[in-house]
């Protein structure tokens, strides 16, 4: 009887909480869609802080709308090892932040501007790497 009601249960098989499966899931299921500067509409355009808003929306989880304030009112995620559903923070440019959302303990989804689409990445390249700034979260 406990294996049917574990469906149920907050925690997935998988180890992830219901919050944060659906937050990622939310962030995959705008995979390809176009980048747009201050995109909020998912599938038809979406920026970085709306790729993780919009996430976040879907999961029930209310989290400023830019990537700066979304840094500032994270909590933080201590070590180097961010989850699937935290945020990952980089400075690319002296007043330009961005932000995306690990699906993995690798990759992470992003609505990316020199790509012009949300798409995936790993954490652990040079270029994202040298940039990093830290991880957050909005979840438990």
């Amino acid at each position: 009887m406990s294996g049917i009601l574990s469906g149920c249960a907050t925690q997935r098989g998988d180890g992830l909480s219901a919050s944060r499966a659906d937050v990622v899931l939310a962030g995959l299921s705008q995979v390809g869609t176009p980048y747009v500067y201050g995109g909020t509409t998912p599938g038809e355009g979406l920026d970085c802080s709306g790729l993780t808003y919009y996430a976040h929306h879907v999961a029930g989880v209310q989290i400023p709308r830019v990537s700066i304030e979304q840094l500032r009112a994270a909590t933080p995620v201590p070590g180097h090892q961010p989850r699937a559903g935290d945020m990952v923070f980089f400075r690319t440019g002296p007043d330009q932040h961005h932000v995306g959302l690990m699906v993995d303990n690798d990759r992470f989804v992003h609505a990316s501007t020199s790509r012009r689409e949300v798409r995936l990445d790993r954490l652990a390249t040079p270029y994202w790497q040298a940039r990093y700034l830290g991880a957050g979260t909005y979840l438990k």
